[in-house]
């Protein structure tokens, strides 16, 4: 037989299927975001392809939702900006890579180098991990920091975290969230019985042992749970970002104070063997950029809840609050989860009583120095 030929018209198609499948592709595993800034203070010689390091990194929230998924975005700019475009850290959005809540083991796995996370989605399977992410009536967010960075907080985690492979960062925190948004208001903690709700951490189990009935969702998926009555209510995180979710259409009453997250933290995870294989310049330079992270992050979630409750009324919210004696009801109820889960777990007991030690000699400049909240 002859050799076959081919049309001029049959080249050229293929010639434009093949470059489309090419741009189809490169978007489907690009990173969610580069900075135009970036772009105009790191040539594009010392971007990558030719970035010492580079990394994918799956993030738990996305990247559009104000202070929480602005964080990682911050940091990994900060980053690469510090490093002259040597240290890349590409970000992913929930699920694009990584399922939401399977990040830490997808570090653990080497399936990516690093992530950006809430260590209390571990709470399955490293019962201490709400401990160093957020606890019912526990720190305010300067207080954490203050444990984490000079009272062992920070060696407490790595040991934690070490069986798991995995080298943690504080790398963002926020003050409290709010208790949650509901659709009708709650006189008493009796009418949480047979309530479904969105909650997380330990948190949750203290809303379960009241009666509740508790469902662990990402982010992205409470709005459409809520809307279709698949949930009665939910918490999640700060005012501004709860009504970037859309939660204020729904449910038209947001509860303070949030008894169960006073502080909550976020971290950059590292595979324990890639953080091994960094030189010292690459680790500084990794905490120094999560440090700054922490800094943002707090000064952020400060500065912008105060307007989004002052236009609560526009849009037809009321920001309601627990009683007193609904809160201490709380708190012993948060007591006794902490002491339960103590004795079960060793690690959760060796952390639960440093925190619980740090606070107690906190206290006795915290109850001297700040002037009491009613000034």
């Amino acid at each position: 037989m002859g050799r076959p030929t081919v049309s001029n018209r049959a080249v050229l198609f293929a010639v434009v299927v093949a470059f489309v499948t090419g741009m189809v592709s490169s978007l489907a595993i690009r990173p969610v975001h580069q900075s135009a800034e970036l772009s105009t203070s790191v040539s594009s010689k010392e971007m990558a392809p030719n970035s010492r390091i580079r990394w994918r990194m799956p993030t738990t929230f996305q990247t559009s939702i104000p202070v929480i998924g602005e964080n990682p975005i911050y940091v990994s700019e900060a980053i690469l900006q510090a490093s002259g475009g040597e240290v890349q850290i590409d970000i992913f959005e929930p699920g694009e890579i990584v399922p939401t809540f399977a990040i830490t083991d997808a570090v653990r796995d080497r399936k990516v180098d690093v992530g950006y996370t809430w260590l209390g989605y571990d709470q399955g399977k490293i019962p201490a991990s709400p401990l160093v992410s957020a606890v019912p009536f526990g720190m305010e967010p300067w207080e954490y920091t203050a444990w984490w960075y000079e009272a062992g907080g920070r060696e407490l985690t790595e040991a934690l975290y070490e069986p798991s492979m995995v080298y943690p960062i504080l790398c963002g925190i926020t003050g409290p969230e709010t208790a949650g948004w509901f659709r009708r208001k709650l006189e008493s903690l009796e009418e949480l019985q047979g309530l479904k709700i969105r909650f997380a951490g330990l948190g949750g189990r203290v809303i379960e042992r009241l009666g509740a009935s508790v469902t662990m969702l990402p982010g992205g998926e409470i709005f459409q749970a809520l809307e279709k009555g698949a949930i009665d209510a939910t918490e999640f995180s700060l005012p501004i970002v709860d009504k970037a979710l859309g939660f204020n259409r729904v449910a038209k009453f947001n509860y303070y104070p949030g008894w169960h997250q006073p502080f909550t933290a976020f971290h950059m995870i590292i595979n324990l063997n890639v953080w091994g294989g960094l030189s010292h310049a690459d680790k500084v330079l990794l905490d120094t950029g999560c440090t700054a992270g922490v800094t943002r992050n707090l000064a952020a979630a400060e500065a912008h809840q105060g307007a989004v409750l002052e236009g609560f009324a526009e849009i037809g919210v009321s920001a309601e609050t627990f009683s007193p004696q609904l809160l201490l009801e709380l708190r012993k109820v948060s007591d006794e989860v902490l002491n339960d889960e103590a004795d079960k777990d060793s690690d959760f007991a060796e952390i639960l009583k440093s925190q619980r030690d740090f606070r107690r000699t906190y206290s006795q400049w915290k109850s001297r120095a700040y002037l009491p909240r009613a000034f």
